[in-house]
């Protein structure tokens, strides 16, 4: 690469901007705007692709609507009595409160389609109730629910998968089934890891919820338990698009949470509203970044280039699968998801389609790895949420999670080689990929 050309110019301007502290969206324009002008291109371009991707693809909406959908989760009483639920399934065994979390997060993740929102959501309470009475060390609870997380964008809703669909013309229906058995998968590595540490550390064993109060704690987080039921049904019977499912979502939760529970004042619903509105906006302007930079990145031709350098290594589709996997993982030690997703992705995907490799079953490898990312040091997003919501030191959150992360990996590993647990389940609804 000639470091004097106007490509190699704008990568440093980028660079320089974000670690000097500009947003990466603000960043990726600033540098894609600069090389229009160093390449003599029209500056109009920059407008013209932002403007034409972001009013032209409808299925971005889904974004903000699955991100209201969490708030107004958040601040009715769906996630406690979704809590008591678990906790009566679950938390009769030993380390049974450790177990909540993980279950928790399974249907949590049929509802938000976002890791931070479950950490946020339910992290502040699950804390709580793992520390309580000195049950579980504070570092150990706050790694659990971090990992835990994790399963949120995998099992569905997920909005890495929506911003993953737009940069791929993936169906969402599709990646939303797909992600159902490697979301239950690592949920399962997760529960088996804290079986064994429960028995090695000799973790509590709660007192049972009696059979006779199941019923009507059932019966009470019923309508909350429904919410998944009422977004996917409405996608895979046909009435519903997944951006009118989010819609859907959304008004569901405000309806349950006011009407039904009455546990959500006008002033919850404007804070809930006004922070999707913050959330979104900085999404927004990360995904406008990228698509005035993924302008910059076709004319330069580096997509096809990279097919090229990678075509010349004679790679087998496993052996590019691993290649990727390795990427994606040192990429989310430093990058932010939806960055990697926006910007990576799309150079990689054009090698993926000729090698015969499932866009679904990539996406889906792909919303795995990112998620990883958001476990793993130094970056590790939810490690910093978990580090403020508990108040213990990194170091110590860090060093709980690592089992659980290595757990994950070997998760990731099966999905990779084996796509049928991710196309088993699309294919049985339809999917001819």
């Amino acid at each position: 690469m000639n470091l004097a050309s106007p490509f190699s110019i704008s990568l440093v301007a980028i660079t320089a901007l974000a670690f000097l502290g500009l947003p990466i969206g603000h960043s990726m324009i600033a540098g894609s705007i600069l090389y229009l002008l160093l390449a003599g291109l029209d500056m109009g371009t920059a407008a013209e692709q932002l403007l034409n991707g972001m009013y032209n693809n409808y299925i971005i909406l889904a974004v903000p609507l699955f991100i209201l959908a969490a708030e107004l989760m958040n601040i009715g009483s769906m996630t406690e009595r979704l809590l008591r639920f678990c906790d009566a399934v679950v938390g009769r065994f030993r380390g049974g409160l450790a177990h909540v979390n993980i279950v928790q997060s399974i249907i949590f993740a049929g509802m938000s389609g976002s890791a931070i929102a479950d950490a946020a959501g339910t992290g502040k309470m699950m804390q709580m109730m793992m520390t309580k009475d000195g049950k579980y060390t504070p570092s150990y609870a706050a790694a659990l629910t971090a990992a835990t997380a994790v399963i949120g964008p995998i099992i569905p809703p997920s909005i890495p998968m929506v911003i993953y669909a737009l940069v791929s013309d993936a169906s969402i229906g599709y990646l939303f089934l797909g992600g159902v058995i490697p979301g239950l998968l690592m949920a399962a590595s997760q529960m088996a890891i804290v079986a064994y540490q429960a028995r090695r550390n000799n973790f509590p064993v709660e007192a049972p919820t009696p059979l006779r109060k199941l019923p009507g704690i059932t019966w009470r987080a019923f309508p909350s338990l429904m919410m998944p039921v009422v977004l996917l049904g409405g996608i895979y019977t046909g009435v519903t698009t997944p951006t009118e499912a989010a819609a859907v979502a959304a008004a569901y939760a405000l309806v349950i949470s006011v009407v039904l529970y009455r546990s959500v004042s006008f002033a919850d619903f404007y804070r809930s509203v006004l922070a999707s509105a913050r959330t979104t906006a900085s999404i927004g302007m990360l995904i406008a970044g990228a698509l005035v930079f993924n302008y910059v990145v076709t004319v330069e031709n580096i997509p096809e280039s990279i097919k090229a350098v990678l075509t010349s290594w004679d790679l087998s589709p496993g052996g590019f699968l691993v290649l990727v996997n390795i990427l994606l993982l040192l990429l989310g030690c430093v990058l932010e998801g939806t960055t990697i997703l926006l910007v990576v992705i799309p150079v990689l995907i054009p090698t993926a389609h000729a090698l015969g490799i499932d866009m679904v079953h990539f996406g889906v490898m792909v919303v795995v790895n990112i998620m990883l990312g958001l476990v793993t040091p130094p970056y590790g997003l939810l490690l910093f949420i978990m580090t403020r919501i508990a108040e213990v030191p990194l170091k110590d959150i860090v060093r709980d999670v690592l089992p659980f992360l290595w757990a994950m990996i070997a998760s990731l590993a099966l999905i990779t080689f084996f796509p049928e647990l991710v196309l088993w389940l699309p294919r049985l609804l339809g999917y001819q990929g």
